[in-house]
């Protein structure tokens, strides 16, 4: 089936209401290309991350359009989608889509992906295929955490160093759950995942289960440790052989002065998602929390700290 690609180009100041006004007259799967919202986004959810993507940011530099999808077949619906945009005084262009199995397509941009000396992330439609390295199965659609990431490769790699048979591990921000599952490959006898998002716990759950990690090996939990008592009193009743905390600066330097009630004097904390500009942030709100940092690794931008109590 062939489709076209339809670009309807507008200002900042009338998308609401062009998009209002395409909605209402049936075409609702409209794609917004804005560059006005995207920053109006950014800044209202600035605690969550500390990157973005300068491409993205390119990309959308100057821009305000819409985009809609119709089969080349439709005449009907391009006529009056024609018809809309004349009345809205604006303007629109139609590009041909190249005939594509778009259910399997994007499978394509989730290749394995080696990491560290032993790991290799595998999404689930390959987890059969062979391979001599130890596998971490996921769905990659779902939820952050692919492996693809400096940040996640370098808790990853850490880990390799660290994780002994029998380590317990707590993750904090686990996300799709590839670090927990992570521990449990290399040997960890039991991981905890925690995350503040709902839907992440399932997707965590259903990931343990790709690579046949059920409780009580793995356990995923949703809340936030620095907002729920019993949460936090139910998770300190026993210390950790491994606190991983992936995440951005601005929640390690929120969650520090909580970690130190997960750990023994053997335990080892492992922090990631910090960009250079923020390490020295993340290294005063550690030592501020009486932790004593024992390495810093580097992959571009980022840096992943370890420390102990």
């Amino acid at each position: 089936m062939a489709w076209l690609e339809m670009t309807v180009n507008t200002t900042p100041e009338n998308i609401d209401s062009v998009v209002n006004a395409l909605t209402a007259r049936g075409f609702s799967d409209l794609v917004i290309e804005d560059q006005t919202e995207f920053e109006t986004f950014l800044d209202e959810n600035r605690a969550y991350w500390d990157y973005i993507d300068e491409n993205l940011q390119k990309q959308l530099q100057g821009l305000s359009r819409i985009k809609l999808y119709l089969e080349d077949t439709n005449d009907a619906g391009r006529q009056r989608l024609e018809g809309a945009v004349r009345e809205l005084g604006l303007t629109m262009t139609a590009a041909p889509l190249p005939e594509t199995d778009w259910e399997e397509s994007w499978k394509q941009n989730y290749p394995p992906q080696e990491v560290g000396n032993s790991l290799v992330v595998v999404p689930y439609w390959l987890a059969d295929e062979p391979c001599d390295r130890k596998k971490v199965i996921l769905d990659p659609g779902l939820t952050f955490g692919t492996g693809a990431h400096p940040s996640t490769q370098m808790v990853m790699e850490t880990m390799e160093e660290l994780v002994r048979p029998g380590f317990s591990c707590l993750d904090l921000g686990s996300g799709s759950g590839i670090l927990s599952i992570t521990a449990l490959r290399l040997g960890a006898e039991a991981a905890v995942g925690i995350d503040i998002d709902p839907k992440a716990e399932d997707i965590a759950r259903e990931n343990a289960a790709y690579n046949g990690f059920s409780s009580p090996a793995f356990t995923a939990l949703t809340g936030n440790v620095t907002g729920d008592a019993s949460l936090m009193n139910a998770l300190a009743e026993k210390h950790y052989d491994l606190v991983l905390v992936n995440i951005v600066a601005d929640v390690i330097i929120g969650l520090a002065p909580v970690l130190p009630r997960f750990l023994s004097e053997s335990s080892t904390l492992i922090c990631s998602g910090i960009l250079d500009t923020r390490l020295e942030d993340v290294l005063s709100a550690l030592a501020s929390a009486g932790l004593t940092v024992t390495g810093v690794k580097a992959k571009q931008d980022w840096r992943c700290v370890t420390a102990r109590l």
